[in-house]
């Protein structure tokens, strides 16, 4: 189907129409959430530009339409569906929910604030689209038989090399982006190692996922857990199509539904009661094998998976209490680059984000409380509905603007898109405050040209 511009303008159907029925918060709410699934159908059948065809989809699943769209805006969009049952009273889907008597006040701002994600998704997805240009022109190679070698030998080196960069002054920043390019690598390798069925390779490869996996347990969040498992399953899917449907999938949700558990039981007894992480992982692993009546998943899903009651807040505060912030964030995540090496005195990054958060009521400014904005959040704090539909747009372009360059640079998406991008980019995964989100990808993209320059100077990636 050939490529019409126009034909972006579908994405937006659903944020229109759920303007229409603003006066009926519910089924304006509904059309906006559905709306989600809608774009999702729009994208993957192909009717508003033609997906990539350079390879299978089963073989270009990390790429930033697939699972950067369904990660970020299932986060984002699609979680609010639990808050808006608990507001119809459905607390477990069986009881009355904490917020039902609140049900007349809260509807239409969670309305209103699925129409913001809505908006926020189309325009993604637009910034997506623009700049999608497969196959992406390349300027290196490399000799596909040294491959999985060189995969296996950046998990081996980035793991102490991240740990060190904690120790060594205005280098700390890159200790995330190392770290989990080290996860990323040495899942990559052991999908590579299986299929050899090199024994010694795979056991190597295997401790190494091991321990990467451990570490996860043992952080007190639920990301690197649920990320340990999605990303094996997707580097093993061509080779093994059946059995990651029979196995990952009823493992994600079982994850899915015992991890609330775990991390609610591991935090309290690791972080607040400061036993040490051993002892809290064997409380948390005996709590969720045998579930207490008083721990409920019900909570965590409705206000932490989800994040639209502080959405809420913010919005009943900005612009009727607090103006909108204009460019003033902009001009911090700016800031928020400057290493503190060269900067001695430069203002803490979470106080300033804390500043806009204690500004709307969302918690009392003498809470021991982080509750930092999301990405669109930040959008619309900086201009309302202009804002939301701009910096999501920013967002979508340069998701698929770096992946493409990835991909370039490192001889075809192996290298590019499924190691460099997804090991040193995750936060495009998630998405934070503008001053967290800026950071993070500026200091990736100098790590990306770094590892490049390591690569070439090795030989492995040559000039085309």
């Amino acid at each position: 189907m050939p490529y019409k511009a126009e034909r972006i303008f579908i994405l937006y159907m659903p944020w229109v129409f759920s303007i229409l029925f603003s006066s009926m918060p519910v089924m304006s709410y509904l059309i906006a959430w559905l709306g989600s699934f809608f774009i999702f159908f729009m994208c993957y059948t192909g009717h508003i530009k033609p997906l990539p065809t350079d390879r299978s989809i089963g073989e270009q699943i990390m790429r930033p339409i697939f699972l950067v769209q369904i990660i970020f805006i299932g986060y984002m969009a699609c979680s609010s569906i639990f808050y808006f049952f608990n507001l119809l009273g459905f607390g477990n889907l069986d009881q009355t929910g904490d917020l039902y008597d609140q049900a007349a006040f809260k509807m239409p701002l969670l309305a209103q604030c699925q129409r913001y994600y809505i908006l926020g998704h189309a325009a993604f997805v637009t910034g997506i689209m623009v700049f999608m240009k497969y196959p992406v022109q390349q300027k290196y190679y490399y000799q596909k038989d040294r491959l999985h070698n060189v995969i296996f030998i950046i998990a081996i080196i980035c793991l102490p090399v991240s740990a060190l960069s904690l120790r060594v002054p205005g280098l700390a920043q890159f200790y995330f982006q190392l770290s989990a390019l080290s996860f990323i690598a040495g899942t990559l390798a052991l999908a590579f190692a299986i299929p050899l069925k090199k024994m010694g390779y795979t056991a190597v490869c295997g401790l190494l996922y091991v321990s990467n996996f451990y570490q996860a347990l043992m952080s007190g969040f639920k990301e690197p857990i649920i990320i340990s498992v999605l990303v094996l399953g997707i580097f093993l899917y061509p080779s093994y199509k059946t059995a990651v449907k029979v196995i990952f999938v009823p493992i994600l949700l079982l994850l899915f539904f015992y991890l609330p558990t775990y991390n609610q039981v591991f935090r309290q007894n690791a972080w607040t009661e400061n036993a040490n992480t051993n002892e809290a992982y064997e409380l948390a692993l005996d709590a969720t094998l045998n579930p207490d009546e008083e721990i409920s998943n019900w909570g965590f899903l409705v206000f932490r998976l989800s994040e639209v009651d502080m959405f809420t807040t913010f919005i009943q505060s900005t612009p009727g209490k607090v103006d909108y912030y204009g460019f003033q964030l902009v001009e911090q995540s700016a800031a928020a680059l400057v290493p503190r090496v060269f900067w001695p005195g430069k203002p803490n990054t979470e106080e300033m984000i804390m500043e806009r958060v204690y500004d709307a009521g969302v918690v009392m400014r003498n809470s021991n409380v982080s509750a930092k904005p999301a990405y669109i959040v930040d959008g619309y704090l900086s201009g309302g509905i202009i804002g939301v539909f701009l910096s999501l747009f920013v967002y979508g372009a340069m998701v698929q603007i770096i992946s493409q360059k990835a991909e370039q640079l490192f001889g075809g998406y192996i290298l590019g898109t499924a190691l460099i991008f997804s090991g040193l980019f995750q936060i495009f995964w998630r998405g934070l405050s503008f001053e967290f989100i800026s950071n993070s990808v500026f200091w990736s993209f100098i790590t990306m040209l770094i590892v490049h320059r390591i690569l070439v100077g090795i030989n492995f990636l040559k000039r085309i």
